[in-house]
């Protein structure tokens, strides 16, 4: 198996989408820019406005927040979610995560090239 330019055929298992709303659109760009800039995301497609309906504290909400999905490494997670700790205006931040069974394999090698791993 190859690229569609040749080549090997990158690891999937490896790479996911991480979802994170928030209720400030500039807020979530802003941190995502921070992330790529980091290496902690290769890409991240924001949305706004979006509306989420939800449960919290045993009342029912309906506010305009911001989503972005973020193409990423499953290795950078811990190191992902800990900012999302750190920096989000929530006190429980909607972060999940998706896994990419498979693609464009010249966008999985974008993604793997574009994120550091662990160790870098």
């Amino acid at each position: 198996m190859s690229l569609e330019h040749g080549g090997p055929r990158p690891a999937t298992d490896e790479v996911c989408e991480v979802i994170i709303t928030a209720p400030d659109a500039e807020w979530l760009a802003t941190f995502t820019r921070k992330l790529a800039a980091d290496r902690l995301c290769a890409a991240g497609h924001n949305f706004a406005p979006i509306r989420s309906i939800y449960r919290w504290r045993g009342e029912i909400h309906d506010k305009t927040e911001a989503r972005v999905a973020m193409r990423t490494r499953r290795s950078l997670l811990p190191q992902i979610i800990e900012r999302v700790k750190q920096e989000h205006p929530y006190e429980v931040p909607s972060v999940v995560v998706v896994p990419i069974i498979d693609g464009s394999q010249d966008y999985i090698r974008f993604i793997l090239d574009e994120t550091k791993t662990v160790e870098g």
